[in-house]
C-alpha cells in the first residue's frame, strides 16, 4: 500500500497539457502540504494572544484593562486576517491536484510570513499604545499581509498556467473568479498600507473593511458547489 502523500509521477506528458513548460520537479499529493500549513497557521494565531499581557495595576483594574485597547485591536484585526489566509488557502488548494517543488517553495515562503505576523501585530499594538510610530507600524503590519497577497497570486498563477496542476473539476469561470479575488486583495491591502503610512486610523479602517468583505464566498466557490449538487441530484 502506498503511503499517504507519497510522490507521484507527473500526470502530463513531457511538455505539459498545453504543450508548454513542465512542472518543476516531481509532483506530490498536496494533502501533507495543507496539513503542515494548517499547523503553522494555528500556531501563529495562538501566539497572537501572548502579546496581551495582564495589567500590573489591579487596584484600578477596569481602567487598566481598558488601556489595553491597542493590544485588543491588533489581536482582533490580525487574528481575523490570518483566519482569511487559512480559509483562502483551503479554497486555493481544494483546486490544486498536485504540488511540485515550486509550489512547495512558494508555500514555505508564505508560511514564513504567517509565522512573522504575531511580531507585526505586537509592533502595531506597541506603537498605538505609546502614541509614537503609528504610521510606520500600520504600514509594517499591512505590508506583511500585502506580501501574503503577492504569494497567493504567485502560487495561483503558477498552478493555473496551462492548468497543469489544477483539478479537472474546476472550470475556466471558477479559475477566473478566484484569480479576480486574489488580485483584488493585492490592491486592497496595498491601499490600506499606503493610507496607513499617511493616516494610521484610515489605514486600519480600510484593512478592517477588507476583513469583512473577504469572508464573503468567492463566486467560483459557489458555482462549484452548485455544480456538485446538480451532479448529485442526477445520479
Amino acid at each position: 500500500m502506498a503511503e499517504a502523500g507519497a510522490m507521484t509521477e507527473p500526470v502530463h506528458g513531457p511538455h505539459g497539457p498545453g504543450g508548454g513548460a513542465t512542472s518543476f520537479g516531481v509532483e506530490r499529493d498536496p494533502a501533507r502540504l495543507v496539513a503542515f500549513s494548517d499547523g503553522v497557521i494555528a500556531i501563529a494565531v495562538t501566539l497572537l494572544v501572548l502579546e496581551i499581557r495582564p495589567p500590573h495595576d489591579t487596584r484600578h483594574l477596569l481602567r487598566s484593562l481598558t488601556a489595553l485597547w491597542p493590544s485588543y485591536l491588533a489581536y482582533v484585526v490580525t487574528f481575523m486576517l490570518i483566519g482569511q489566509v487559512w480559509a483562502n488557502h483551503h479554497i486555493m488548494f481544494d483546486h490544486i491536484r498536485s504540488a511540485d517543488r515550486m509550489v512547495l517553495f512558494l508555500n514555505t515562503v508564505l508560511l514564513m510570513d504567517v509565522a512573522f505576523l504575531p511580531f507585526a501585530a505586537s509592533v502595531l499594538a506597541a506603537a498605538l499604545r505609546d502614541g509614537h510610530g503609528e504610521r510606520t507600524a500600520v504600514a509594517f503590519h499591512g505590508g506583511a499581509f500585502e506580501f501574503l497577497a503577492i504569494l497567493f497570486n504567485l502560487i495561483w498563477g503558477y498552478v493555473r498556467h496551462n492548468r497543469r496542476l489544477l483539478t479537472a473539476t474546476i472550470d475556466s469561470a471558477d479559475v477566473a473568479a478566484i484569480s479576480r479575488r486574489f488580485r483584488l486583495a493585492l490592491v486592497w491591502l496595498a491601499t490600506g498600507t499606503l493610507l496607513g503610512a499617511l493616516l494610521p486610523v484610515l489605514g486600519i479602517a480600510v484593512i478592517a473593511a477588507f476583513v469583512l468583505y473577504y469572508w464573503l464566498p468567492i463566486t467560483g466557490e459557489i458555482a462549484a458547489v452548485q455544480r456538485r449538487r446538480h451532479r448529485g441530484h442526477r445520479t
